[in-house]
């Protein structure tokens, strides 16, 4: 299993190859899919003998998301969302810096326990603060377009 970590994305881009594999595969997938069904793939394995997968729409669009990250050549980082992450690691998710997502969690923007004097953020809690983030921007964003509309600049 530690072969296949180093094999995967965890610190490194994909390659030309990789990309188009991806992006071959993610087409495939794509093809197969019926909105709100299983997706059935036939796999041939290399005896010649073929296998039927079935996939979950969760899991098949999951799949979609990891292979369009992989076809664009981003990399990405899989992340359980009950994991607990150091602070370090919390603020490059949220691509601030450490010291800013200490204020966060200090003024209780972002739950966390400690452990020792090291403070752990849980991932779900993360993600909804990005979440909630997000949203405020997105929301921010279109108040200015609105703004801007009624002034006549767009």
């Amino acid at each position: 299993m530690n072969a296949l970590r180093k094999e995967a994305f965890f610190d490194r881009l994909p390659d030309e190859v990789e990309i188009k594999n991806a992006e071959q595969l993610r087409t495939i997938v794509a093809s197969q899919i019926k909105e709100g069904e299983p997706t059935t793939l036939s796999l041939a394995l290399e005896s010649g003998e073929v296998q039927t997968v079935t996939l979950a729409p969760a899991l098949t669009a999951s799949l979609l998301e990891v292979l369009r990250l992989v076809s664009s050549g981003r990399g990405f980082r899989m992340i359980p969302v009950e994991a607990e992450l150091t602070t370090q690691q919390a603020a490059d998710l949220l691509n601030v810096s450490r010291p800013f997502l200490v204020k966060l969690l200090e003024e209780k923007e972002i739950p966390f326990t400690k452990t020792g004097r090291h403070r752990r953020v849980r991932a779900n809690d993360l993600f909804a603060y990005k979440e909630k983030r997000d949203a405020a921007r997105s929301d921010a964003l279109g108040d200015l377009a609105v703004m801007d509309a009624e002034d006549g600049l767009i």
